[in-house]
């Protein structure tokens, strides 16, 4: 692949997003690359992926403006079905996927992290939708996953100012979960990823689940679905092995059955 690149070890997979010349922007190719990586990472048996651009300045500026040139109404929504379907495998995946924030996250690149279930970020991140300054509005899920995140008045200010802000900003807003120095990004998001790496991978996959799809269930319908899984978990090698653990005062092996 030329941008994207991969490595899997220790049940953690890191997919870096390489195109430092243009801050590592979004185009056709990245997003069929990404697609691609994540076919890899379903079959290697990951229990944990972190996300990242190369070098220190950004994480993905935005997506590459000089593609939107010549687009009209068709061929703009074609291209925003497209990486809203790369980008809903990482919020929908079974493996819960890191976001490392090591830079500008603007645009399509705030909309990547937003798509992640977890964002950790290094002290000089900064994150925006600015497609309002284009006299556009975002097309990869930013208008859904920012609301739901952040709440419809903090969403709207950013989306109709296309204002940027800081890491410290996105954590008070709980856009981030946590802020890290700079050359502490990597060791705390593989930190992160080997902790996951630890538990029941279906126990996990089930919180994701729960989590997702409870979001736009009505209470007594979410904890139907909880009830559900939480069922489920019981007719796994893993549950039996894990309580057996706690019972015999050990760490569990878990094998993912």
């Amino acid at each position: 692949m030329d941008f994207i690149s991969l490595d899997i070890h220790d049940y953690q997979a890191l997919i870096t997003i390489d195109r430092p010349a243009a801050l590592n922007a979004l185009n056709n190719a990245v997003f069929d690359e990404l697609s691609l990586a994540l076919d890899e990472v379903g079959r290697s048996g990951a229990r944990a992926l972190i996300i990242t651009g190369a070098g220190d300045k950004a994480f993905v500026a935005g997506a590459d403006i000089k593609s939107f040139v010549g687009l009209d109404d068709k061929s703009a929504a074609k291209l925003s079905h497209r990486g809203q379907r790369v980008f809903q495998r990482l919020a929908a995946s079974a493996i819960p996927t890191i976001a490392a924030v090591n830079g500008f996250a603007l645009g399509g690149g705030c909309e990547l992290a937003l798509a992640c279930h977890m964002r950790i970020a290094a002290s000089h991140a900064r994150f925006g939708q600015p497609e309002v300054k284009l006299g556009l509005i975002p097309g990869f899920g930013g208008t859904q996953r920012l609301t739901r995140l952040v709440g419809s008045g903090v969403a709207l200010e950013l989306l109709t100012t296309g204002r940027m802000i800081d890491a410290n900003e996105a954590l008070r807003i709980g856009l981030v979960n946590r802020v890290v120095a700079a050359d502490e990004l990597m060791s705390a998001c593989e930190a992160l990823a080997g902790e996951i790496a630890q538990q029941g991978p279906k126990a996990v996959a089930w919180a994701i689940e729960a989590v997702n799809r409870g979001r736009d269930l009505s209470l007594d319908k979410a904890l139907e679905l909880e009830t559900e899984l939480f069922g489920s978990c019981f007719n796994t090698s893993d549950a039996k092995e894990g309580i057996q653990a706690f019972i015999d005062k050990r760490s569990a092996n878990f094998s993912g059955e």
